[in-house]
């Protein structure tokens, strides 16, 4: 059997009648930085914690490592990296004794690393959990992922609570994990997150596995809701042959359309007018999920 850092085989979670992940088959390579996309209620987490076994799988399995989760958690829980999505660190102990402690469970942590990765996140590790804010909770949380080096990092909705500057440097974080050859499994709702780092990405719905796309494919049909604000008024003619633009009206000097893809051509057509004011917004994941995977509709958590 060729070895995968992940292997689910027919993952289902049944929660009494309800159905939270039904016969979820996956591998994830070595080396890979592989998302996990889908709405709050997909069943991201829970598989996550199935993987883990944090939560035993109602049928199927997970090898994380070549390892069976059911029966070598404890090995498995030693050699990733985990940043759970629910970060409830509270008590009385500072940042730097809750790391100490944790670096006794793991093999071998580098100190000044860890101080590295704290001062990179502008993370005061003498501070008590009781004193961090959600954020600070996080960014304590990311550390003690990567502070081992792990072979497999996995992160679940990493960048729920962070700031613009730590998001940064997460993501740095792990494009490094990926230039070293290591593993990242990253589940996030942020259809963003998954076109910028992502090799492959598996969209899940409702439980359900519904496409494994490439971060290369992702990028080239992103929607972006475009709005141009120019200083004379502009003519329809000199747009006609930008080919991936959608719903495009132009009143006086104003354009609205939305870009599939990349807007490159867009930018080259408008750089003939003086351009006052930029408004891009990306859709929602439902809208993207009834665009390209033909589903409407989730029910939240």
């Amino acid at each position: 059997m060729r070895y995968m850092t992940i292997r689910m085989e027919n993952l289902t979670k049944m929660i009494g009648h309800r159905l939270i992940v039904n016969n979820l088959s996956l591998m994830v390579e070595p080396g890979e930085t592989y998302g996990f996309l889908g709405p709050n209620g997909a069943g991201k987490t829970t598989t996550i914690r199935m993987m883990l076994n944090y939560v035993r799988p109602t049928s199927g399995r997970a090898l994380v490592l070549g390892l069976d989760s059911r029966h070598h958690d404890y090995a498995i829980r030693q050699q990733v990296g985990y940043a759970p999505a629910d970060c409830s660190l509270r008590g009385r102990q500072s940042g730097a004794e809750l790391l100490h402690n944790l670096a006794k469970l793991r093999r071998g942590v580098d100190w000044d690393y860890v101080e590295e990765l704290a001062a990179k996140f502008n993370l005061d590790l003498t501070m008590s959990l009781d004193q961090l804010n959600a954020e600070g909770r996080q960014k304590l949380t990311l550390v003690q992922a990567f502070m081992h080096r792990p072979e497999l990092i996995i992160l679940d909705e990493p960048s729920k609570t962070l700031g613009l500057q730590s998001r940064q440097v997460l993501y740095q974080l792990i494009h490094n994990a990926r230039a070293e050859g290591r593993t990242t499994f990253l589940s996030s709702s942020i259809l963003a997150e998954m076109e910028r780092l992502c090799d492959r990405v598996a969209v899940i719905h409702q439980g359900n596995l519904i496409a494994i796309e490439r971060g290369v494919q992702l990028r080239s049909r992103a929607m972006r809701f475009i709005e141009l604000r120019f200083a004379t008024p502009v003519q329809p003619e000199a747009f006609a042959n930008v080919a991936n633009l959608q719903n495009l009206i132009i009143e006086d000097n104003i354009l609205r359309c939305t870009v599939c893809g990349d807007p490159d051509a867009l930018i080259k057509a408008a750089s003939q007018y003086r351009v006052v004011d930029f408004v891009s917004q990306t859709p929602n994941l439902e809208e993207v999920f009834q665009r390209y995977y033909g589903v409407e509709g989730y029910v939240a958590n």
